[in-house]
């Protein structure tokens, strides 16, 4: 049972008449009311009828609970007749609790380590990501670049070497990577990223090393080199010459 809040003394009622007149000053009873009825005390996980029975001054009721007497404020028993008493803040606690758990889970939650990709495209809103994939996709291509059919002149630098598998040989072929590529062609000056070349023996006879610059004669063609990301060769080179260091 809880702790009741027992009056050190008050002032039964008479008789019903004078419970009655006292309920309805207190709003406990509509004015109109000819008898009493039973009244219920909730809280404290306690729903149990109870009775008024007197007064303990001019501001708190006495009721009877369970054969306990018990001081209460009429406002609050009024409150007390609601069907709703105590559900709603039930309610309340119960949402207050779960939004603090879920706070609380947010917050005392490991965080997986995440890709700089995977976070980027985690974090990026669904629309944005779609405008996104939607203007790549509707961004044309590169064009082509035109190459000449016949030789011309090239200057470019020595970018990197590289070995690729070759199917007909039990030996990887030699490549040079090149970079910072330049050619003329019908007066205008063309420029490529990058192109490769096979690590010939008139290219192995300078000794190239990383950042060396040449120039020669070669024809260009658009032929990707395996496991690469290089688009064009250098195909017959000839008439090398390797540019003095400044």
């Amino acid at each position: 049972m809880p702790q009741w809040t027992h009056p050190e003394q008050y002032t039964a009622f008479d008789n019903e008449d004078q419970a009655l007149a006292f309920c309805k000053d207190w709003g406990l009873l509509p004015q109109k009311a000819a008898k009493s009825k039973t009244f219920r005390y909730k809280g404290q996980n306690l729903d149990l009828p109870c009775e008024i029975v007197g007064y303990a001054d001019l501001v708190f009721a006495v009721i009877q609970v369970d054969g306990q007497l018990h001081n209460i404020h009429p406002s609050y028993l009024r409150e007390m007749q609601n069907a709703h008493f105590g559900k709603i803040k039930l309610e309340e606690d119960s949402e207050a609790n779960e939004t603090d758990s879920t706070a609380n889970a947010v917050l005392t939650e490991p965080a997986s380590p995440i890709a700089p990709d995977a976070a980027a495209e985690t974090i990026a809103p669904p629309k944005a990501k779609k405008a996104a994939e939607k203007k790549t996709a509707d961004k044309p291509p590169a064009a082509p670049i035109a190459l000449p059919d016949g030789k011309v002149s090239v200057e470019a630098t020595v970018a990197e070497f590289a070995s690729v598998p070759n199917p007909f040989s039990d030996t990887d072929d030699e490549v040079v990577i090149f970079e910072q590529i330049s050619f003329q062609h019908d007066g205008q000056a063309t420029a490529l990223d990058t192109a490769w070349s096979s690590h010939s023996m008139a290219l192995k006879k300078l000794e190239l090393q990383i950042g060396d610059q040449l120039s020669f004669e070669a024809k260009l063609v658009a032929k990707k080199l395996n496991k690469h990301p290089v688009k064009y060769k250098i195909n017959n080179a000839a008439k090398i010459t390797k540019k003095d260091p400044e």
